[in-house]
């Protein structure tokens, strides 16, 4: 990949990646310069790190000025800097969908784009002289106007957010699948039919390197791991088998019973268990979990006449992320008048292909000998 050059930038200061996902590792926002007769920018970053981004360019192309900006994506951790490097090079075109064109208005308010933008669309090619970009449509993976593109000399997919993952480039580790896996399930999680779409275009291609937006450029075996798991991904299948224990408590009664149901459920066998504390673990975290494993109990204490919040929380983010196919088991807490089970079986009764098992556990503040017997039956019950 001598014709590309990395000009992307890490960004360690980030704490909330989308103002929602705890990112310890920091981020990267990849850009990449491809070389030819013409100059391709593909793609820009966050204005967090704009003077650093503009910095790698200008070295990158070392007196050269750039002929086309490839935006594959708009949202801003990826395009924020396209108006300042139109002005910086008046010569230079941007490329992009037509769905990205209507956008523009909403992030560069009054600046004149007119004459400036090259739309594409599916099957469209741009040439660079001995190497040509081939753009694939990636409607909503995971917003509507995203393309990616092919370079067939090289046989680059440019991935846009397509199999990114969390963490700066230099805290990288061999372990892509941990926040990739978190990454996609959180961020492109409920677009799991049009993953698969795009997943069937790459099929059709001799793809030897994967560069994404965000994270490692992937070759090789890890590049075949990686397309393996996004297939397992967005088909919404089980990756591993285990039970993911998700509690809400707010006294400490149902995080017993929860550390309890643990324990049965290992001695009875299961390959792995996972117990989250909704109220204090990484939500995003949970949900990763959730997707990974076939089996989920959720049990929580029952709060204002439904359920508590973060338990809620939780079951409305799987929902939107179109979650499914999964077999549920459900543990209620409450003192006076039990409502969480309740809250809890019709929020799972309305994702796809979801069932539940029995029995339903109900726990009267603390957990007494008959709760663990039920709890026992339940253990069995999810297990089978």
């Amino acid at each position: 990949m001598n014709f590309i050059k990395y000009i992307g930038v890490d960004d360690l200061d980030i704490d909330l990646f989308e103002s929602q996902y705890i990112v310890p590792e920091g981020m990267s926002y990849n850009s990449y310069l491809i070389e030819d007769e013409k100059i391709a920018i593909m793609d820009t970053a966050d204005r967090r790190k704009g003077d650093e981004w503009k910095a790698n360019l200008t070295a990158a192309l070392a007196g050269r000025k750039p002929d086309y900006l490839v935006a594959h994506h708009m949202e801003p951790d990826h395009a924020s800097l396209i108006a300042e490097a139109l002005e910086t090079y008046p010569e230079l075109k941007l490329v992009c969908s037509a769905q990205a064109l209507k956008m523009l208005p909403n992030f560069f308010d009054g600046f004149q784009f007119e004459g400036r933008v090259i739309t594409v669309k599916e099957g469209d090619t741009l040439s660079l002289g001995s190497h040509t970009l081939h753009f694939i449509a990636a409607p909503m993976v995971h917003w509507p106007e995203v393309i990616m593109s092919y370079e067939d000399k090289e046989k680059v997919l440019f991935a846009a957010d397509g199999f990114g993952k969390f963490g700066a480039l230099v805290n990288e580790t061999d372990d892509w699948a941990c926040e990739a896996r978190r990454y996609y399930f959180n961020i492109c999680g409920k677009y799991g039919v049009q993953v698969q779409n795009v997943l069937k275009k790459a099929a059709t291609l001799d793809i030897q390197t994967i560069c994404p937006l965000h994270g490692p450029v992937l070759e090789g075996e890890a590049m075949k791991e990686a397309i393996r798991l996004y297939d397992i991904w967005s088909r919404y299948e089980p990756e591993s088998e285990g039970v993911l224990v998700a509690y809400a408590s707010i006294h400490g009664g149902t995080a017993k019973a929860a550390e309890r149901l643990g324990e049965l459920l290992r001695e009875k066998g299961a390959k792995k268990v996972v117990v989250s504390d909704l109220s204090r673990d990484d939500m995003a975290e949970v949900i990763e979990d959730a997707f990974r494993y076939p089996k989920v109990v959720v049990m929580a204490a029952s709060y204002d006449g439904g359920v508590f919040p973060v338990m809620h929380d939780f079951l409305y983010h799987l929902q939107i992320k179109n979650y499914q196919k999964r077999r549920f088991g459900i543990v209620e807490n409450g003192s006076w008048a039990p409502s969480a089970g309740r809250v809890m079986r019709e929020m799972i009764e309305a994702m796809k292909d979801c069932e539940i098992a029995e029995p339903t556990v109900t726990i009267r503040s603390r957990m007494k000998p008959a709760d663990e017997e039920q709890l026992n039956a339940l253990a069995e019950s999810i297990l089978a």
